[in-house]
């Protein structure tokens, strides 16, 4: 249902459904009964303001499905956009499979993004924010949005997804986790992904890095630990810039599977924070029984003196900085809880200044 040359394919037994405030169970016909000024079902239950320390259920959705596409909005502040959380749970279990912040959920760090698009997700210039990872269950899917931001925020939102859906009980339902480091330990690796069991399809991550030396920061390689690996991975990169797919420093540019959706400043200084985005969708990372995935934290100190190999090496030296990482994968159910969230205070700190262009807007929070 998700290529061009299956689009023309009308499956027999699969429901299209919608939740949002306009229509909060996504029953058929149930779709703007609230009323206005203007009228009933005409733009009466679009937004609602939701307080700090409140949790508000997006959707609570029974049955066999996929969760197809998340459109969201709320004002343009980093405090909201890394304060407020995406929590979702499937088929029951105990526990949540994912815990996002929202600008993370929606493919950037740091609470800010330039307009751009991946093949996971869309951002407008306005934060108007699109998820379109499809995310299967088979008895339950609960939605969650809980503010711990600090500010009550006005929330618009809409769940796109289909009933019916044949699943397998074993399919790969959605996980992603979230961490901070602020600032990295030096000569630990951080780890994008802690340690997981099971059969596990790796999707990717978000990177959120502030430096806090002048000189380059990334250096450092990517490593996958797949099953049986102890002490050295079976996938080892090159460098930071290399593993979402750049070269030569950190570039202004969206791709469909790698690339950054916002960079602090308009130099080459390489020396203010950057949110970057790495896809395994054409590249898959699989295992059979356990994955950890790390990044190295190793800066460059140039001497600008005739260049060679061992030159270039001898320039290297360990650096702490401030990591962020939403690393998202498919595993079945029942899995692990995450790895525990970072206190509010840890995710909120040493955001950058919202953008210029945000301005109150109603509805005013």
């Amino acid at each position: 249902m998700n290529t061009p040359d299956t689009a023309y394919l009308i499956p027999d037994g699969i429901e299209s459904r919608s939740i949002s405030f306009e229509n909060p169970t996504g029953d058929r016909g149930a779709g703007g009964s609230a009323a206005s000024p203007l009228g009933p079902g005409r733009k009466g239950d679009p937004v609602r303001h939701v307080h700090d320390g409140e949790t508000v259920v997006l959707a609570d959705i029974h049955g066999s499905g996929t969760v197809r596409h998340i459109w969201m909005t709320l004002h343009d502040k980093p405090q909201l956009l890394r304060g407020a959380f995406i929590v979702i749970t499937w088929d029951d279990q105990a526990h949540p499979s994912v815990e996002l912040p929202v600008g993370e959920f929606f493919g950037f760090a740091h609470g800010r993004s330039s307009a751009f698009q991946s093949c996971f997700h869309s951002v407008g210039s306005t934060r108007a924010m699109n998820c379109w990872l499809p995310m299967p269950f088979t008895s339950r899917a609960r939605i969650e949005f809980h503010n711990r931001s600090g500010a009550r925020l006005p929330l618009f939102y809409q769940v796109d997804y289909t009933l019916g859906d044949a699943h397998p009980d074993d399919v790969g339902r959605l996980h992603a986790c979230f961490r901070r480091q602020n600032p990295t330990a030096l000569t630990e690796d951080f780890e994008i992904l802690p340690q997981r069991e099971g059969r596990i399809r790796y999707l990717g991550c978000v990177l959120g890095i502030r430096p806090l030396d002048p000189l380059w920061w990334g250096e450092g390689e990517m490593k996958a630990f797949i099953d049986g690996d102890t002490e050295l991975p079976t996938i080892a990169g090159t460098g930071a810039e290399d593993y979402v797919g750049q070269a030569w420093g950190i570039q202004d540019e969206a791709f469909l599977h790698h690339g950054c959706a916002w960079r602090e400043g308009d130099d080459d200084a390489d020396t203010g924070r950057v949110s970057l985005y790495r896809w395994h969708l054409a590249d898959p990372v699989l295992c059979r029984e356990r994955l950890r995935v790390t990044i190295q934290q190793i800066g460059h100190r140039p001497t600008y003196q005739a260049r060679t190999i061992d030159d270039y090496k001898a320039e290297l030296f360990e650096r702490a900085d401030d990591w962020s990482a939403a690393a998202y994968w498919y595993q079945s159910t029942p899995s692990a809880p995450l790895p525990p969230c970072p206190e509010p205070a840890a995710c909120l700190a040493d955001l950058p200044e919202p953008p210029p262009s945000d301005k109150p807007t109603n509805p005013d929070p």
